[in-house]
């Protein structure tokens, strides 16, 4: 049985891996988040594997807080380049196969045709520049890696932006909604069945992987289908991102491509808004 070290559990992905655990009899999981592991300590981290002796390490852990990364430079760095960095020293010592979590920001955003894994990485914020360090070190040092750049991430937990439409819509009745923004929503249970599917099969292949969910929209486009599927009584109106500015500059079009992943491992991706319904269904169990 291969033992599977999650870290960021508490967040909208290591929660999502939780769901789904027990659909993979054959690995043995154990979930951390910092109070288990500080993953920016590199003893406790050695100590851990040393115990532990995972076969497998999923990094879910991250600093994701775009807008604040922008003056929290340094610990941006802290949680998303050094924390790889002393993580990946772990998994090269102990032959651990370290699954690592990315996002679009490497990119600009200044096609206008899907990203693939090979496309040259110039990020725009201080975020997207921790996560390509982040990306960079783990392929320096390591061999047996796969890293999963994804965007738009959502799920049933945490902040995200399915959880803040559905709320807000219904408290305001209207919301303004920027629609120059173009990418692929992510569910977040999606995500984890796919990073679960990669580690179970026996044809592993190394490398960086995009994954979102299929299908091309904007955020304004994303927004009316919330309060659509969600039966909420909300008018979204799209403006420009001119008009709705932040503090970290957004890529325009931020749409993965992704070929390279269907095709190594044979995966069937869902479209997004068959995703969306069942995380509103969800959504609504709960309340």
């Amino acid at each position: 049985m291969s033992l599977i070290l999650v870290t960021g559990s508490d967040g909208q992905l290591g929660r999502s891996i939780k769901v789904i655990a027990n659909q993979y009899p054959n690995f043995d999981f154990i979930f951390t988040d910092v109070g288990q592991l500080d993953i920016t300590n590199q003893d406790q981290i050695n100590q851990f594997f040393h115990d532990k002796r995972p076969s497998y390490l999923i990094n879910c852990a991250a600093y994701t807080a775009v807008d604040k990364a922008e003056t929290e430079i340094e610990l941006a760095k802290q949680l998303n380049v050094e924390a790889c960095r002393m993580l990946a020293n772990a998994c090269k010592e102990y032959e651990t196969t370290l699954i690592h979590i990315s996002t679009d920001f490497v990119f600009d955003g200044q096609k206008n045709q899907p990203y693939i894994e090979e496309d040259a990485t110039e990020p725009v914020s201080a975020y997207g520049k921790s996560k390509l360090a982040g990306e960079k070190t783990i392929v320096d040092k390591l061999d047996d890696f796969v890293i999963f750049r994804t965007a738009w991430l959502y799920s049933e937990y945490g902040h995200n932006f399915v959880k803040t439409i559905m709320n807000k819509g219904a408290e305001l009745g209207k919301l303004k909604v920027v629609y120059d923004q173009i990418g692929t929503p992510t569910y977040a249970l999606d995500l984890a069945k796919a990073i679960c599917d990669v580690i179970s099969t026996p044809c592993f292949s190394r490398g960086i992987f995009h994954f979102t969910n299929e299908g091309v929209i904007s955020w304004y486009d994303f927004a009316k289908a919330i309060v659509e599927i969600a039966d909420i009584e909300c008018e979204i109106q799209p403006i420009p991102s001119v008009e709705f500015p932040t503090p970290a500059v957004r890529p325009k079009y931020s749409v993965l491509d992704k070929t390279s992943l269907k095709s190594t491992y044979s995966m069937q991706i869902p479209y997004w808004r068959d995703s969306l319904k069942k995380c509103i269904n969800n959504l609504k169990n709960i309340k």
